[in-house]
């Protein structure tokens, strides 16, 4: 359901709901009006339309605020539990670890992640997946052991910090390092902090989960360029909301302009698969993909 059905393209001179000024906010998000859509069993007409043109969407308030506290809670705990141990691998997927300004260690991006916290394989459970499953289209599954599991990555402004923004890049690089064709892929994430424009955030180009494969290919240099597209839209969230951009989609993490604490971004993301069924385990190798990550994170 959503509490308005009209998308305004005119530009928009009135703040966000999130606070973020008109003039701090990319064009794009003055010709884009997102209604106020909420997520329900099922997707409404409106709601596939949206994802379908533009490649993104947002669902607000798909859990409370209280409901969101633990899972920040667990998410914590099992930052600290990764750290205490120096676990620096899961099932063959790198963590990437941060260190704060008073020296203190924590995991930036955190792989299969419900399979260490009860709280967050339930969150996997919520019947409103099954929604999305089927607009990601037949046989897909919620893929707990598969491919990264569920991820927390969790973005800092900071000396110290390893993943405080992340460059232009499509998901279907991905599908090409496994050795598969490019497809459409639904990349669900669920917001544990607010998220306003200061924090940097999601930024998408739209429309480019249309493109074919050569663009795909060739209009920005993966990972390694992070300036700002003319057209690009910066997705803002509160805790607590469900966003979901197409993975054909060129899309970036933008660097805040908040500092320390105050730029702290976790969100989490879905693993959704379709095919024969990959799981991994401690003994699964780590694929080029995350190699080349590496080397061209920034």
């Amino acid at each position: 359901m959503t509490t308005s059905t009209v998308v305004d393209t005119t530009p928009s001179t009135t703040p966000s709901p999130f606070g973020s000024p008109p003039e701090a906010l990319p064009e794009a998000n003055r010709r884009i009006q997102m209604p106020r859509f909420e997520l329900g069993e099922r997707f409404t007409r409106e709601q596939l339309d949206f994802l379908d043109t533009y490649g993104f969407i947002r669902f607000r308030g798909f859990l409370p605020k209280a409901s969101v506290r633990k899972l920040v809670e667990e998410v914590e705990a099992i930052d600290r539990l990764l750290i205490e141990t120096e676990r620096t691998i899961v099932n063959g997927v790198p963590l990437i670890i941060g260190k704060k300004k008073d020296g203190t260690k924590y995991v930036q991006r955190m792989v299969f992640s419900s399979l260490l916290g009860d709280r967050l394989h339930r969150f996997l459970q919520d019947p409103r997946f099954q929604g999305i499953l089927e607009v990601a289209g037949p046989g897909y599954r919620i893929a707990e052991r598969e491919r990264d599991g569920l991820v927390v990555n969790h973005f800092r402004h900071e000396e110290g910090s390893s993943y405080s923004r992340l460059g232009w890049h499509t998901d279907s690089l991905r599908d090409l390092a496994y050795l598969e064709k490019p497809r459409r892929y639904l990349n669900v994430g669920f917001y544990l902090d607010d998220s306003p424009i200061t924090k940097g955030g999601v930024r998408v180009i739209p429309f480019s989960q249309n493109q074919g494969i050569w663009p795909m290919l060739t209009r920005k240099r993966y990972f390694q360029d992070v300036a700002a597209d003319p057209e690009e839209y910066a997705i803002e969230a509160e805790a607590g909301d469900l966003t979901i951009h197409d993975g054909r989609i060129w899309h970036r993490v933008a660097l805040a302009t908040a500092m320390g604490e105050a730029s702290r971004r976790r969100v989490m993301y879905m693993p959704l698969m379709e095919g024969p069924l990959k799981v991994k385990s401690a003994t699964s190798a780590t694929p080029f993909y995350f190699r080349l990550k590496k080397l061209a994170r920034l």
